[in-house]
């Protein structure tokens, strides 16, 4: 496998003068400025010294050029590590200490920058990119070759490390490969019906692979436009969304769309296609927005170290609470603790094979092979079932799985059952130490329309429908739960909230 830079290259359009990208203010990009604008990143980065096998730290505002700097990073045979522009000081001079980059780039608001953090880093090289394009990533060279010839690499050469998000220690680096990413792009893109004549509105991150591959990926391999957000706002949805086809989102999208006022017919007039991931969609959210528009929301699988696992179909039943069924040439399967496959029906470990699986962790292979089984099945961590059909259901991570008193306990199976009550906007269940049951059950809920909860009253409605032991043992109250900034619950700052709600 090629160069993932050639597989874009060999989809460019006939006319290049073409759209690439369009911002939120207006400007155009088109994939001719693409290929010129990524010439003269490569250009300079490779006078910074860079070339096939380094590493590349950007963390950055989202800006066209970012993904211009992706793409040069990857012509170059280079490795990109994009990361989030939240991380601290602390943070980033551990993923500095662990990368040991070549090249930094970053906003000039950065603590990297503030911090001073490359002082003792001689074989470091910065360079600055704001987000508004500009920086001393754009210096002028005398020798740019604006040929579109990428670095010849092999399919297992490593073209990006994502972070994951570190919740059971530091983070581990994703070592992703060009086969990794080649391979999962054109079944994605076949999967949901990629073509021409679409356009995507674009308002994920860009140091995800939800943003940075998934969605960006699918532009690339159709050679057409997407409309470039520089972040979510329902406001700026509503206006861009009557001339998109596709829109990539979280379900913090979905549900706001639901509740703004001008989310009508019009805004729908050239959707085909409305698809979600990175976290959880619920139920009744996937239910109202199919009442409203008539469009039901595919959702899909995917993580980091796999990038798109599985997906409910494009033109066949999509069914809410699942994920759908394993995209092509991807297998997935049930096990048990001790990698025995389990039958349909049955909850277990989720495992996944194929050639969308990650390398392994960046200078870490011990962590690497314990994450895979002897067959090669790589472990993802995440707990549930398949249908007779192959459809799978995610009942949630096996580090949130909560054992209390001897019994295994799924919050998902509760979280469904509350959010399905009214008076109840979404809520998360959490296991946090009981010195009588080991752990104990705990619910947080956030009330819809301001109602007030009862505590009382709602285990009473949940005995009603789940075992005794699986009813919260309590139930607190909260405005809002915490997000990451792809939507998902932060369970361990919940765990921390409420760890000693127990203590006698």
């Amino acid at each position: 496998m090629s160069n993932l830079f050639n597989l874009f290259k060999e989809r460019f359009p006939q006319d290049l003068t073409q759209t690439f990208i369009e911002t939120k203010d207006g400007e155009q990009y088109s994939y001719q400025e693409l290929i010129n604008l990524t010439s003269t990143i490569e250009s300079t980065i490779a006078n910074a010294g860079i070339s096939k096998g380094d590493r590349v730290i950007f963390q950055v505002k989202k800006s066209p050029e970012a993904i211009f700097l992706y793409l040069a990073c990857l012509k170059l045979g280079a490795i990109s590590v994009p990361l989030n522009n939240a991380y601290t000081a602390s943070e980033l001079s551990y993923f500095l200490d662990d990368i040991e980059p070549g090249l930094v780039v970053c906003d000039p608001a950065s603590p990297i920058i503030k911090e001073n953090l490359l002082h003792k880093r001689e074989n470091t090289n910065l360079l600055t990119l704001d987000k508004h394009g500009t920086g001393s990533l754009f210096k002028s060279s005398d020798n740019i070759n604006h040929s579109v010839q990428a670095t010849d690499v092999v399919g297992d050469d490593v073209a990006c490390i994502l972070y994951t998000s570190g919740t059971t220690g530091k983070p581990k680096g994703a070592m992703i490969t060009h086969e990794n990413l080649s391979s999962n792009a054109l079944t994605v893109h076949q999967s949901w019906g990629f073509n021409n004549d679409d356009i995507l509105l674009h308002a994920l991150p860009i140091f995800h692979v939800h943003g940075l591959f998934v969605a960006l990926n699918c532009v690339l391999l159709s050679g057409t436009p997407m409309i470039f957000l520089p972040e979510f706002n329902v406001d700026d949805i509503i206006k861009f969304l009557p001339r998109v086809t596709v829109l990539m989102g979280v379900p913090t999208f979905y549900s706001r769309l639901l509740s703004h006022s001008e989310f009508n017919d019009t805004s729908l007039k050239n959707i085909r296609l409305f698809i979600s991931g990175s976290a959880p969609l619920l139920k009744e959210v996937s239910d109202d927005f199919y009442a409203k528009t008539g469009h039901r929301i595919l959702e899909r699988y995917g993580m980091t170290e796999t990038v798109m696992i599985a997906s409910n179909p494009l033109n066949e039943e999509r069914i809410p609470g699942t994920v759908g069924q394993a995209l092509p040439n991807i297998a997935v399967r049930i096990a048990t603790d001790d990698d025995m496959a389990l039958e349909v029906g049955e909850t277990g470990n989720i495992q996944v094979s194929g050639p969308n699986v990650f390398k392994g962790y960046w200078r870490n292979p011990e962590k690497s092979q314990e994450e895979f089984t002897k067959d090669g099945y790589f472990k993802t961590g995440d707990v549930g079932f398949l249908d007779n059909k192959g459809y799978l259901t995610i009942v949630g991570r096996s580090k949130d799985l909560i054992i209390s008193g001897g019994y295994n306990v799924y919050p998902k199976e509760i979280e469904s059952i509350m959010n399905a009550l009214d008076g109840i906007h979404e809520s998360a269940v959490i296991g946090v130490p009981h010195p009588d049951f080991g752990e104990g059950v705990v619910a947080v809920v956030v009330n819809k329309n301001n109602n007030k909860i009862d505590e009382t009253d709602l285990k009473s409605l949940l005995k009603q429908e789940l075992a005794t032991y699986k009813v919260p043992k309590r139930i607190f109250e909260i405005s809002e739960l915490p997000l990451n900034v792809m939507g998902k619950v932060q369970k361990n700052s919940l765990r921390e909230r409420y760890h000693n709600v127990f203590d006698a």
